[in-house]
């Protein structure tokens, strides 16, 4: 990856509640012109993005630099040719957490997923579920010995949030922390 490109970053968004929160993920990266983003969205995500925020899909897909569907196993994603500086899928149903754990690549969201671990690139998965089970928990401790970050949207009440969307944008402010995207949007703790 050399310097004078731009910064590849896939997002991937499933069909799990908690669409707002890859929609706040790529609009704050639509902000910045050092990164170009890939997008994938499954065919339940669509529905949900629609019903949770109004936003269709053509309108979703205008935000990214480049779009995909889920079914596009030809994409160029899905090689490990393919340089990116981090995925995150957000938010993660249970069923591609289930299918990143157990290598089951039927779709361009989990074999990105998949070739983003075998090439040990940074992976972050945004779970939305609870209670969680067993199994979920067992599929999560499995993708995190492997080196995937696990990160429930877990709202910070010490910036006492007045709105849903202060929320949001803190916990947006967190993942691009972690993929090493300096931003404003997290209150930082500075202590008692």
């Amino acid at each position: 990856m050399q310097k004078n490109n731009p910064q590849q970053i896939v997002i991937a968004i499933t069909g799990a509640t908690g669409a707002i929160y890859g929609v706040s993920l790529l609009k704050q990266l639509q902000k910045n012109k050092d990164i170009e983003t890939h997008l994938i969205v499954s065919q339940w995500a669509k529905k949900t993005i629609e019903l949770e925020t109004g936003i269709n899909h053509d309108l979703l897909a205008s935000m990214a630099n480049h779009s995909y569907l889920a079914d596009n196993l030809a994409a160029t994603l899905s090689s490990g040719s393919f340089l990116h500086h981090g995925m995150v899928i957000c938010p993660c149903s249970m069923k591609t957490l289930s299918g990143i754990a157990n290598g089951y690549a039927d779709n361009l969201i989990l074999r990105a997923a998949d070739v983003t671990i075998k090439e040990q690139r940074k992976l972050l998965l945004i779970p939305r579920e609870t209670p969680l089970s067993a199994i979920h928990l067992e599929n999560m401790l499995k993708l995190a010995r492997l080196g995937v970050t696990i990160m429930p949207p877990s709202p910070a009440f010490y910036q006492q949030p007045d709105s849903m969307q202060q929320s949001i944008l803190q916990f947006t402010g967190r993942i691009l922390d972690l993929l090493a995207i300096p931003n404003d949007l997290v209150k930082r703790w500075e202590g008692m």
